[in-house]
């Protein structure tokens, strides 16, 4: 009798693979899918509407689709050819609508998230092993009930969104070449794939709790005394992209602010612009959101005219604080109403380097803040507080977050100008890569020192604390970066047993550990007999574990307080 080895066929294997695969790829390329429609809808159903209110369309409703089409490619940064000019030669419009730009990244962030199950113990069967990669479940939720299939790999997830999402874009692509606007085929095969792959990217990255191994990988490259600069041993990569987001956010909102003060201060002449471009409610309504599309744009120009490299009007017609040259023969649009006129700077334009400062004094106090959020209470001196970062390594991570800084104010300088024709009108905006330098020289001078010093006024001051002796909130032995294990959540306080916690709090059956009570209890520094060592709660930046003790022997657990 002759004893044979059972095998499945190569077929089988195959499709058992894809049965197992399929659910999380299938929930990928739909999700993909409805995020691309939903965008179109979106500008189908702004551009139909226009079209129907408007007194005399040039167009039919065919054409009124082929623009939407256009506008949805226009919104992923991808540039557009006008072919019917007066010269009879097409003439490229690059200038992207930022607002337009939310969309679709929103679109695609929220398709990732919802198609990646990010295994926080939801879709875990209890008493199973999670998924390698996956966050284990609270020890405090282990008897909750569980629902769900088992989390879907990010690699799946990220590519049924992308391949769904690119399967719509193609086509649309192509309808829209038979327009009057059409997009052109290199900046589509490129900003296309490029936002939808990053998007949902980010959406998957979300989805599984902001894990730092990805980062890790890709850090790899780098040398490894940079790699140690920007990463090692503090985690410094993390605090210098918050506080170069902090430093972009501050630097676009003040040129928001320049911009309305100028508006204001041109007030006449951005209200005639306004109505002399069209007439009927209708027209005047379709300008009104053009203007609200284009204010972002217009915040980052003023944001870059604020770092001094300002920005062109057409080819050499620079407009800056210490001088603007005459623009050519404009179109009468609201918004370029508020350009400063011609000739040499004042007081009052310079007056706009304010932006630049106060953008790097941010970055400074955040890098300083981060380098002594997870500092335990000790004598002061040349290395301030014990647990904070050295000076040099503060200066460093300043350093860093002004490299970040100026990356992410040359993307929005790319994306917020481009042409608008050809010859005279080739250029709109800010340059991106005299933005970028400026950014990093502005935000490294005053960065750096700001942050050295408010390191060390922050570490003399916990000094001072620890010295008087004063009631206050004692940290527990531990001190724990956000999302290290002992959280109390993916995030530190940021999760749903840090809200749990605060909720506990608020409602007064908990509060923290103070002075007295740490030294009532043994050795002076212990835990009290009552009270419960909860992980992380504090800083959002670093977090640090504090012990919570029932209010009037109350018996409810933060774990499970509403």
């Amino acid at each position: 009798m002759i004893q044979t080895t059972a095998r499945s066929a190569p077929l089988s294997q195959l499709r058992t693979r894809w049965r197992d695969r399929s659910p999380g790829l299938a929930a990928g390329l739909l999700g993909g899918v409805f995020a691309a429609l939903l965008g179109l809808a979106s500008c189908a159903a702004l551009v139909t509407l226009l079209w129907i209110s408007s007194p005399y369309p040039d167009s039919g409703s065919g054409g009124a689709l082929h623009v939407a089409a256009a506008l949805w490619v226009l919104a992923h940064g991808a540039e557009l050819v006008r072919a019917d000019t007066l010269s009879g030669t097409p003439a490229p419009v690059g200038v992207t609508p930022l607002l337009f730009v939310l969309l679709p990244v929103w679109l695609l962030h929220r398709a990732a998230r919802d198609a990646t199950d990010p295994g926080d113990g939801v879709g875990v069967a209890v008493g199973a092993a999670p998924k390698p990669g996956a966050r284990g479940r609270p020890a405090w939720l282990a008897g909750a009930p569980d629902a769900g299939p088992p989390p879907v790999s990010a690699r799946v997830a990220w590519t049924g969104v992308v391949l769904g999402y690119l399967a719509v874009a193609a086509p649309v692509v192509l309808y829209a070449q038979g327009g009057a606007l059409r997009p052109s085929w290199w900046w589509a095969a490129v900003c296309l794939p490029l936002v939808a792959m990053g998007a949902a990217g980010a959406g998957v990255w979300t989805a599984f709790g902001r894990p730092g191994g990805p980062v890790g990988r890709a850090l790899r490259v780098l040398p490894r005394k940079l790699r140690e600069l920007m990463v090692e041993p503090d985690a410094r990569l993390g605090a210098a992209t918050r506080a170069a987001g902090a430093g972009a956010a501050v630097l676009v909102g003040g040129g928001a602010l320049l911009l309305a003060v100028s508006l204001v201060w041109h007030g006449a002449a951005a209200g005639e612009a306004f109505l002399r471009l069209t007439e009927g409610w209708s027209g005047r309504f379709a300008v009104l959101l053009l203007c609200l599309t284009l204010v972002p744009n217009a915040a980052v120009w003023a944001a870059v005219y604020a770092l001094g490299p300002g920005f062109v009007l057409g080819a050499g017609h620079v407009v800056a604080p210490l001088s603007s040259a005459p623009a050519p023969l404009l179109p009468p649009f609201p918004l370029l109403a508020a350009v400063p006129d011609a000739g040499p700077g004042t007081a009052l334009h310079w007056a706009a380097g304010a932006v630049p400062l106060v953008a790097g004094v941010v970055v400074g106090w955040f890098t300083a803040r981060a380098a002594t959020v997870g500092a335990a209470a000790g004598e002061a001196g040349e290395a301030g507080a014990a647990g904070a970062w050295s000076w040099r390594r503060t200066a460093g991570a300043a350093v860093v977050a002004a490299v970040l800084c100026a990356v992410l104010v040359a993307l929005l300088a790319a994306f917020a100008g481009g042409p608008l024709g050809s010859a005279a009108l080739a250029r709109f905006g800010p340059v991106w890569w005299q933005a970028g330098g400026a950014t990093l020289g502005w935000i490294g001078v005053v960065a750096v020192p700001v942050a050295v010093v408010a390191r060390g006024w922050r570490c003399r001051g916990a000094a001072a604390r620890e010295e008087g002796g004063g009631e206050g909130v004692v940290p527990s032995r531990r001190v724990l970066p956000s999302g290290s294990s002992g959280s109390s959540g993916p995030s530190g306080s940021s999760g749903p047993a840090g809200s749990a916690v605060r909720s506990a709090l608020f409602a007064g059956r908990w509060r923290r550990r103070t002075a007295k009570d740490a030294e009532g209890a043994e050795g002076g520094g212990g835990v009290d007999e009552g009270a419960v060592p909860f992980g992380l709660y504090g800083d959002d930046d670093g977090g640090v574990a504090y012990d919570l003790l029932p209010v009037d022997g109350a018996e409810e657990s933060p774990r499970g307080g509403g």
